[in-house]
């Protein structure tokens, strides 16, 4: 069986709830979106004073920033961390400044990867495994992988990274969903690497996507190669404010971890229930596998509950977490109807 909702069939990536809507014209109200990898309970947001609304930004509450995403990633210099409005911009970006003309991307993973290396025309492998890569002039990851939580441990990091240097090759790390994970997963205590690229996520880990900010880590000439082509003022002053007071605030982010981890091992034992095979996954998402997958997308989405599916691999979904006890009980009941059918 095939997913036939033109939605599904053209989705690249969650979140779409307005395409939903017309894909689901009849699902009851509000959406529950599980289609993304986000936090479903936001940072609460800090008072924010109308001049970062009003002036551009000054010089040094940029560098408050940096230097409490210098602290949060363990980087040893805010030399070594560029500010952006995204992720997804460097992610475009680095094809631009760093051409190659062979790229792998450790596959599946966030599509983008694979499809900014293209589009700055290099030739794409999407390898499957670390021993796939052959000599690409640049091996894309994500630590942990989006979508299976595949994980790659320090010694697999710095043994690439071998591989690479000899050759005059580079690696590119997309850690987005890395913040909460333990700390050792992490490469930026290996910088200045002189080959290392690693890309840091804000919206994931604090659940505010919306405020655009993101990280590039790396040895200083090329973190300010990067810098120089963002241009000043690359990051609005309400993100710098909203991303500071979050990113030095480490008890939050082990009180969420807690929660987190808690309520993926509930979301699996519902999934499991359901008759859903877990394949992996982090904090924020699960992906299972279920041989009549397309049509428990559907079922779902005619229930007003919006998950993540795979063209390519049409047996996956991929679950966010429910952030209230209404969505929790939404999806629950859905299941077990599912299931009881």
């Amino acid at each position: 069986m095939t997913i036939t909702s033109s939605y599904a069939a053209n989705a690249l990536h969650g979140g779409r709830i307005q395409a939903a809507r017309r894909a689901f014209p009849s699902a009851p109200e509000p959406f529950v979106d599980l289609s993304t990898g986000i936090n479903p309970v936001p940072y609460p947001l800090p008072s924010i004073p109308i001049d970062a609304f009003a002036r551009l930004p000054e010089p040094e509450s940029l560098d408050t920033l940096l230097a409490a995403a210098a602290q949060a990633y363990d980087v040893a210099s805010t030399d070594m961390v560029v500010a952006a409005p995204g992720t997804q911009i460097l992610i475009n970006l680095l094809p631009l400044l760093f051409r190659a003309t062979t790229v792998a991307v450790l596959s599946p993973t966030y599509n983008e990867h694979a499809a900014c290396w293209r589009a700055g025309g290099a030739q794409v492998h999407e390898a499957s495994d670390l021993a796939d890569i052959g000599r690409a002039e640049i091996v894309v990851l994500c630590n942990p992988n989006n979508p299976d939580g595949r994980r790659y441990d320090r010694g697999a990091v710095q043994g690439l990274l071998a591989h690479q240097a000899a050759h005059d090759g580079w690696v590119v790390i997309d850690e987005a969903f890395a913040d909460l994970e333990d700390a050792a997963l992490g490469a930026a205590s290996l910088l200045p690497h002189p080959r290392l690229l690693i890309l840091r996520s804000f919206g994931k880990t604090y659940g505010l996507a919306g405020v655009r900010l993101g990280f590039l880590l790396a040895a200083a000439a090329h973190a300010e190669r990067v810098r120089q082509a963002l241009g000043p003022w690359a990051v609005s002053g309400p993100a710098i404010t909203v991303g500071a007071a979050a990113l030095q605030d480490s008890a939050w982010r082990a009180r969420t971890r807690r929660h987190l981890a808690d309520s993926t091992s509930r979301l699996d034992a519902l999934l499991t229930q359901a008759g859903l095979r877990i394949i992996g996954g982090t904090h924020l998402f699960r992906l299972a596998e279920h041989p009549d997958a397309p049509a428990l997308y559907r079922a779902l989405g005619q229930a007003g509950i919006l998950v993540r599916p795979f063209s390519d691999h049409p047996s996956w979904l991929r679950f966010g977490l429910p952030g209230h006890p209404t969505a929790w009980d939404r999806l629950a009941d859905v299941l077990k109807a599912i299931s009881e059918r």
